[in-house]
């Protein structure tokens, strides 16, 4: 399995709450810009999606908050497969400081590929569970 880099950004001061760490609001966003970036390495690129009248769904999102990141701090996340099935994708996101190295939270999700327009699940293509298989290190046999 490996693990790749899919979103690097900074905190802002306006990302901070009363209490002055960033909000939970912003870790979400900044996991959802990472998930975009891994999908789309994945083949579940934009123009796939929007030209197959395919989409993702998230079905379960846990995320356990590590350590606080304040206005200035720079981050960085890492992305690794855990699971793919015929229809379903399973993924970790982790939140480093990127200075420090620090996990300030790791994001557990679980994604469902769609038929946008039947609004039901539906297989993802052979290329994407290829590309997943080589992201796991496994051979199409061994992928739920």
């Amino acid at each position: 399995m490996t693990t790749e880099v899919t979103y690097r950004g900074a905190v802002y001061p306006w990302h901070c709450d009363h209490v002055g760490h960033m909000n939970v609001m912003w870790y979400v966003g900044k996991f959802d810009e990472a998930t975009w970036n891994f999908f789309a390495r994945l083949g579940l690129t934009p123009a796939y999606l929007r030209d197959a009248g395919r989409g993702m769904a998230a079905v379960q999102q846990n995320i356990t908050y590590k350590r606080e990141l304040l206005a200035g701090d720079v981050v960085e996340v890492n992305t690794s497969l855990r699971e793919i099935g015929n229809r379903s994708i399973r993924f970790v996101h982790e939140m480093r400081d990127a200075v420090t190295g620090e996990v300030a939270a790791v994001c557990e999700l679980t994604g469902v590929h769609i038929d946008r327009q039947a609004r039901k699940s539906v297989a993802f293509t052979d290329a994407i569970r290829d590309c997943a298989a080589a992201c796991l290190g496994v051979t199409d046999a061994a992928m739920a």
